[in-house]
């Protein structure tokens, strides 16, 4: 686990994981979208 010492260090680490967070949503938003209007060819 990684060892926050300063504030600086606790902003820093939250703020990644807010990136990184949002990166996996947009990219999972993305695929349901698609999986959404994905028409069936008959």
């Amino acid at each position: 686990m990684m060892e926050i010492q300063t504030l600086q260090d606790f902003f820093l680490h939250t703020k990644s994981i807010t990136y990184i967070l949002m990166a996996v949503i947009l990219i999972g938003m993305t695929g349901f979208w698609l999986f959404l209007t994905d028409r069936d060819e008959d």
